[in-house]
């Protein structure tokens, strides 16, 4: 999507995630989530092909290793589910995962730059999953830069309950 100016039509105003699909959360995680959702809301662009005009309500969940966004428009119609394989996501969740548990561990005891070092790869690793999402979703739902960023802060919430039964 090239410089498409957002409007109140192509946007998110409303999103959850589907408890069957959440698992028990740490501190921090819920804090991302609630971060992440907040965010969103704030400013996104959101424009699933085919599904008409917005603005739209999301519901992520995951189903039969996918990720399924289930939209619905501002009176809760549904429009559609765009599912996605979870698969070509895999490597980059569970590096992310680790990634994140050096990070939470470095807080409590590491050095400032041993710090910033761990915040820089974690960073870099969530750019490579937004990116990703961005590709997967080409031609389904055109997201930005941001959006896409803490749409996959969610998915790997979502993940979190798959990792607890492995």
């Amino acid at each position: 999507m090239a410089d498409q100016t957002v409007t109140k039509a192509n946007r998110l105003i409303d999103i959850r995630l589907d408890e069957r699909s959440v698992g028990r959360r740490s501190p921090e995680v819920e804090h991302e989530r609630a971060i992440a959702i907040y965010d969103l809301l704030e400013d996104n662009t959101f424009e699933p092909v085919g599904c008409g005009e917005g603005p739209y309500r999301l519901r992520l969940s995951l189903e039969d290793n996918r990720l399924i966004f289930n939209i619905a428009d501002s009176k809760d119609a549904h429009l559609g589910l765009v599912p996605l394989p979870l698969s070509p996501f895999r490597r980059i969740i569970r590096d992310y995962f680790a990634i994140c548990e050096s990070y939470y561990d470095a807080i409590k005891r590491a050095a400032p730059s041993k710090i910033e070092a761990i915040d820089m790869g974690r960073r870099g690793l969530h750019n490579d999953g937004s990116e990703l999402l961005r590709e997967r979703l080409a031609g389904r739902i055109d997201v930005d830069q941001d959006t896409a960023r803490r749409l996959f802060t969610l998915l790997c919430v979502l993940h979190i309950k798959g990792r607890e039964a492995q």
